[in-house]
């Protein structure tokens, strides 16, 4: 694990301002849009944007900003009745249990290598999210005594792994979440995304914690972050509105996204 408090950004000017508040604002947007992909974006943001030079420290700042737009995020899916909150609970208690886990095996690997492996992990990802799906949408999926021996032994595992996953890494884990939820109970990605914020925020607070009890959280980036999440959060909540009629469109360009940055990512660190 590299040094506790490696470094810290020294916000003196505007010019030091405005980079990470846009970032937030690109993380806020992506979250509201598609329920995931910002802290995927955040840390490769933080490290080259910002220029945090500590990988475990743009993790845990990631995960605290990434929690807390996930939350603002959530009440407007919520509203709008796009939140299964049933299955919610379920897929975030089983990932936050993963999660602990995760994130202390994640901080006992190089950054260098944390790094590596998390951009094979996005690319590998959203390939197979392009991949057409067998089962089709089941808008009126619910987790009630009935479905239950037939979702529990879906969502629990998966939720598990995914939260493993999302603590190793250190992210809210949204890109993960998302297609775990529709593999898991079928219910259409509008659903997932909204959904997928709760789960986001519990267990991108589970890693933060962790990561802010090793001292590799830098609060003042935190704040900046969470100013330009928040009207980021807002604006990604009505395009996805708009665009809610063209799903596939949506999974597309979700799958998309995470294959750059994973790209991106390995090209970065090669």
């Amino acid at each position: 694990m590299e040094p506790c408090c490696a470094f810290r950004l020294n916000i003196v000017s505007l010019a030091d301002i405005l980079p990470v508040v846009a970032s937030g604002a690109l993380i806020g947007l992506v979250l509201g849009l598609v329920g995931g992909g910002g802290s995927i974006l955040a840390v490769p943001l933080l490290i080259y944007v910002v220029g945090v030079d500590s990988t475990h420290e743009a993790i845990g700042t990631a995960a605290v900003a990434v929690a807390v737009n996930a939350l603002a995020g959530l009440g407007g899916h919520a509203r709008r009745g796009n939140v299964k909150w049933p299955c919610a609970f379920t897929f975030a208690l089983a990932g936050v249990v993963g999660a602990a886990i995760g994130a202390e095996l994640g901080k006992s690997v190089d950054g260098a290598r944390l790094l590596f492996l998390f951009g094979l992990l996005m690319v590998g990802v959203g390939l197979s999210m392009l991949r057409k799906r067998k089962r089709p949408d089941d808008p009126g999926v619910r987790l009630t005594r009935r479905s239950a021996p037939h979702l529990l032994p879906r969502l629990v595992p998966i939720g598990f792994g995914v939260g493993l996953g999302a603590g190793f890494f250190g992210i809210g884990g949204g890109f993960l979440i998302v297609p775990g939820l529709m593999a898991a109970t079928a219910m259409p990605i509008v659903a997932a995304v909204g959904t997928s914020l709760f789960v986001v925020a519990a267990l991108g607070t589970t890693t933060a914690i962790s990561y802010a009890l090793s001292g590799l959280v830098d609060w003042a980036l935190v704040g900046l972050l969470m100013a330009g999440g928040a009207a980021g959060a807002v604006s990604g909540i009505a395009i996805g509105r708009i665009m809610a009629e063209r799903k596939s469109l949506l999974e597309r360009l979700f799958a998309v996204l995470v294959i750059s940055v994973g790209i991106y990512i390995l090209i970065g660190g090669a």
